[in-house]
């Protein structure tokens, strides 16, 4: 059983900007390893910052996957939790971690702060115009897409791998066509 009845997994980062984009891809890749149960809603935040307001709207349990400067070496994995998340945002990276803060506060002014927050995130390498990772982030993402599965194990959410179809191309981040022992499914 599910300790809470709707969980927004929240991938947020400019994809446009490398490692930045971490957290968007790091939920694609888990929602497509993965059947999500219906209480669990994997979102695609982006860069939207104050415009994600409505989708806090009765979460009781948000998980945020981004990337984080927390000063630490490139492909650290950091994990945050509730007053922890907006005081690591102080150090900038990018315009839409000014709008995580102020998603934060407006929530919170507004009573519909969710009563269990949690930042799994990773210390980007490279951050300029391009599409693809660093070398570093690309080889930890597995890893940040595992901490981010057994957070969402710890809270009840049964996850089951995701059914696909044999003709199928890959989902990045797996380690073969059986899903056991992948990285990515656990």
């Amino acid at each position: 059983m599910t300790t809470f009845s709707r969980i927004l997994l929240l991938g947020l980062g400019n994809i446009l900007l490398q490692d930045e984009g971490l957290g968007v891809r790091a939920v694609e890749r888990l929602a497509a390893a993965y059947d999500l149960p219906e209480e669990v809603e994997a979102l695609d935040g982006g860069t939207l910052g104050l415009d994600l307001l409505p989708r806090l709207y009765g979460i009781d349990a948000l998980l945020i996957v981004d990337a984080v400067a927390s000063g630490q070496a490139p492909g650290t994995l950091v994990r945050l939790e509730g007053d922890a998340i907006p005081a690591a945002l102080a150090v900038k990276m990018s315009m839409h971690q000014v709008g995580l803060q102020d998603l934060m506060a407006a929530s919170a002014l507004q009573g519909m702060r969710p009563p269990r927050m949690v930042l799994w995130g990773m210390e980007p390498a490279t951050l300029g115009w391009g599409l693809d990772f660093s070398e570093t982030v690309a080889a930890r993402l597995a890893d940040l897409v595992a901490a981010v599965v057994g957070e969402l194990r710890s809270w009840g959410v049964a996850l089951r791998p995701a059914q696909v179809p044999e003709d199928s191309p890959s989902i990045p981040g797996h380690t073969g066509t059986d899903r056991r022992g992948c990285a990515i499914c656990g």
